[in-house]
């Protein structure tokens, strides 16, 4: 970058440095935030979900001396989940941590070290909890992916065979490249039953303006909504609604899909790592839609010096799974490339 000035003003004024980070990195992350701000805390060796799989057939009318069935039912199984962890890991060499720790620092350079890197660890996961946990080896937490299929990708959830089981199947319906009211009507109906209906729906910005060309123009209003099931604070995301309902647009979405989640079953459960501390900090970074990682689920290492550096490392971890209670409650609309 050429100097503007001369060495008359270079030799007699300080150049100024504003006191925070602009990101022009990262982008957003809705899902992710919304879930994640919603933990549960995990408790025990793993996770375990009763669920109903079929109905008593034993009722029967009768009169007289008719006999009935004395048959036991066996209606329920359970589900099973176990935790996931990821890490990102934080470095800085000794002397610059010197350097930058003088009267004259304008942020502290390890503070913002680990601000930076959790966030981008957020990131990371922001595309994982889209994908469906088969990643690295199937260390990956669960993703939507995973917990809103009918089978014909993810065919087993919690456990449990969604072809022996077949109310752990998703709605999934193939949109043959164009989106209609008419086929988002059919899948609302297809995962609604009486007052069980979604509470938000997911999609790219892509499939989002498709959505919204639909609709005529006194139609097209927008909202703010929050970050989770009611939960107030936080920052806001910008929605079109359906049936009342928020139509979110994430940038981490699948592509082509248009997902319509029930978020009373879904549910992130956080186990801290036995070995940190919980991660607190007010973000210096400003430009993307983060703030400072909250929830159960981020743990801090503390700064580490190794043996053989002139060095510190530390490591941010966040752990749990990322869980589905009733998969039938969800569904999508996939390859969406028009109208």
């Amino acid at each position: 970058m050429a100097e503007l000035y001369g060495q008359r003003v270079q030799t007699t004024v300080q150049t100024k440095y504003l006191p925070f980070v602009v990101d022009t990195i990262l982008n957003s992350n809705v899902l992710f935030q919304r879930v994640v701000r919603g933990s549960k805390k995990w408790s025990g060796r793993t996770l375990r979900v009763p669920v109903k799989v079929s109905k008593n057939t034993t009722g029967t009318s009768f009169s007289g001396f008719d006999t009935f069935s004395v048959a036991a039912t066996a209606n329920r199984q359970f589900m099973e989940f176990t935790p996931s962890f990821y890490q990102i890991t934080c470095a800085l060499p000794g002397d610059e941590c010197s350097v930058a720790d003088t009267d004259e620092k304008i942020l502290d350079l390890m503070k913002v070290t680990i601000q930076s890197d959790t966030e981008d660890m957020a990131d990371d996961l922001g595309t994982i909890f889209y994908a469906d946990g088969t990643g690295n080896s199937s260390k990956d937490p669960l993703g939507l992916a995973a917990l809103v299929d009918d089978g014909t990708n993810v065919a087993n959830i919690g456990g449990l065979s969604r072809s022996t089981y077949t109310t752990l199947k998703s709605t999934v319906t193939a949109s043959s490249g164009t989106l209609t009211l008419a086929k988002v009507d059919t899948l609302w109906i297809a995962v609604t039953s009486g007052a069980q209906k979604p509470t938000a729906i997911y999609t790219t910005e892509a499939v989002f303006n498709y959505y919204g060309q639909l609709l005529r123009p006194q139609e097209r209003i927008t909202k703010d909504v929050g970050t989770i099931k009611g939960l107030s604070g936080g920052t806001g995301f910008t929605a079109l609604y359906y049936n009342g309902k928020p139509i979110l647009m994430d940038e981490k979405a699948t592509a082509e899909a248009f997902i319509m989640v029930n978020e009373d079953y879904v549910d992130f459960y956080a186990l801290p790592y036995k070995f940190a501390k919980p991660v607190a900090y007010k973000s210096q970074i400003e430009g993307n839609d983060y703030e400072a990682p909250i929830g159960l689920g981020f743990s801090w290492s503390d700064w580490i010096i190794p043996a053989n550096s002139g060095s510190v490392v530390g490591h941010v971890y966040f752990g749990g799974q990322f869980i589905t209670t009733n998969p039938k409650r969800h569904g999508k609309l996939t390859g969406i490339t028009g109208i």
